[in-house]
């Protein structure tokens, strides 16, 4: 059974949960969604004996926040000391990979190990879309441009969940409920413009000495591959993998995929720790 915690810190109140006991893996969610994408993950690792953690972000979820200067990295250190987490595993998505990585670059001595799936990677700039994808994004500003909440949800799961070059509706059912109402919550929040940027993570990934592992969907964007490419060659102590027949968001689409792989690469990281 999870525990709510809320934290106040720097004009925001930061809602989250975590249950368990054992080996902290804190959850960094997706810019599409909030904490609930991680729901599998986190009833799998809990049973497993782990103490697992997951929070909703400024203008994502249950988080409250006014428009205030404020930084990402900051706010997860603050988690953390909120909850006596002195080191922790971080499994970041998307832009919550990408936090995790600045994260690890400032405070390496606070990272266990990093997992990063479909991460973004600060500073990094991929190759430019194909037409096709431009249009996908153009038919998006229009709807967003008219007010069109339902439809740009409706276009931003396609993009996301379903992948830019998959068949609309691919992914259904709860997965898809799931994305609809996280992603249409977010748009519904304030945009904060005062976001305090770290330096770009790009220039310093040699860096992140913990172990990593890096997941991709084989039908996400091609500057997201080429992401995990690049982390793959630039980090010593990292193993890399691409989950067939998902896009952007593979934890929510397939945990019956993605958890053995965490619950894996978990077991070897306490094997290594017992055997030092």
């Amino acid at each position: 059974m999870s525990n709510a915690f809320e934290l106040e810190f720097d004009g925001a109140v930061l809602r989250g949960e975590s249950a368990g006991f054992g080996l902290p893996i804190v959850f960094l969610h997706a810019g599409v969604a909030d904490r609930r994408q991680w729901e599998e993950q986190m009833a799998q690792l809990e049973a497993e004996g782990y103490y697992v953690i997951a929070y909703d972000r400024r203008g994502f979820g249950q988080t409250e926040s006014e428009d205030v200067p404020f930084n990402h990295v900051v706010d997860l250190e603050a988690v953390l000391d909120s909850l006596g987490l002195n080191a922790a595993v971080l499994v970041g998505n998307s832009l919550g990979g990408g936090i995790a990585i600045d994260f690890a670059i400032e405070h390496p001595d606070r990272i266990v190990a990093l997992v990063l799936i479909g991460t973004a990677i600060s500073g990094f700039e991929g190759e430019e879309p194909d037409d096709d994808m431009l249009a996908l994004e153009d038919t998006l500003e229009y709807a967003l441009s008219r007010g069109n909440l339902d439809q740009a949800n409706r276009i931003e799961a396609h993009m996301w969940l379903d992948g830019p070059v998959a068949e609309d509706g691919r992914v259904d059912g709860p997965p898809r409920e799931l994305f609809l109402e996280m992603n249409r919550q977010r748009r519904e929040q304030s945009n904060f413009s005062q976001e305090e940027l770290p330096d770009p993570a790009i220039d310093h990934l040699d860096r992140i000495k913990a172990p990593v592992l890096l997941l991709a969907g084989a039908l996400d964007y091609p500057d997201v591959l080429e992401a995990h490419d690049l982390l793959a060659d630039a980090i010593e102590d990292s193993f890399a993998l691409i989950v067939e027949d998902t896009a952007h968001l593979p934890g929510l689409e397939r945990p019956d995929l993605v958890n053995p792989l965490l619950s894996e690469f978990l077991a070897a990281l306490q094997g290594e720790a017992d055997e030092g």
